[in-house]
Order: C-alpha cells, then structure tokens, then sequence
C-alpha cells in the first residue's frame, strides 16, 4: 500500500483489484467489435508518457474504497505544489502499479510494447 500526506492528512493507495475495476472504468475500447473496459492500458500510457493527468485519474482510482477519501481537487493541488517532486510521483506509481498482483502483467506487457516502439533495433 502507497501512502501520501496531502494537506495535513494521510492517505491509502492500493492497486488491487478494486483498483483495476475502478481504473478500466475509465476507458472503454473495441476490438474486433467487443467492447471492453481497457483503462489501465490507457492510463499506464499515459503515465509512461508523464501525463499528469491521468496520475490524479489512478491514484484517485487507487484510493477508491479507503478512508480518508482523497479529491481529485486535493490531488491536483498535490501535484501542483513546488515542493511535490512529479518525476517521483510517476516513478513510485508505476513502481507499485509493477508490483501489484491485479496490475503487473499488464503494466509489463505494455513496457515491452513501449520499448520495441522506442528501440525496434532490440525486437
């Protein structure tokens, strides 16, 4: 479990399955005319990518269910902040995103597809 200190209090994030249910909410995609909930993969682009706005859509995701309840205003304010380090944020996020039993193969996959884009000299 990850915890920030946002304005004084203390709050959970956990990227179980909760999470990824609340996370795939967020995207819907078809593929070969299904549709399906994909959000992680979207959202873990774009933190990939430094977009901070999909890190206040996961850690608002991860939070869902705890006590203290975070707001997405809290958190957007957080990272606003000139003493929140961002390029930790995204590096712990995605460290515990790679950890997570609900989220790890995914956030794998999706590294290796990242990278054969990157460097195609590697495949």
């Amino acid at each position: 479990m990850m915890e920030l200190t946002i304005g004084g209090e203390v709050y959970a994030f956990q990227f179980g399955m909760g999470f990824l249910r609340e996370i795939n909410k967020t995207v819907s995609a078809e593929q070969n005319g299904v549709r399906r909930d994909a959000g992680l993969r979207y959202k873990v682009a774009g933190l990939l990518d430094g977009d901070t706005l999909d890190l206040v859509d996961v850690l608002f995701a991860a939070n869902m269910g705890r006590s203290p309840r975070v707001t997405k205003a809290a958190l957007e304010a957080y990272i606003d902040g000139e003493c929140t380090d961002i390029q930790a944020l995204f590096d712990t996020v995605l460290d515990f995103l790679r950890r997570s039993n609900a989220a790890r193969i995914s956030v794998r996959r999706l590294e290796d597809e990242v990278a054969a884009l990157l460097h195609p000299a590697n495949r």
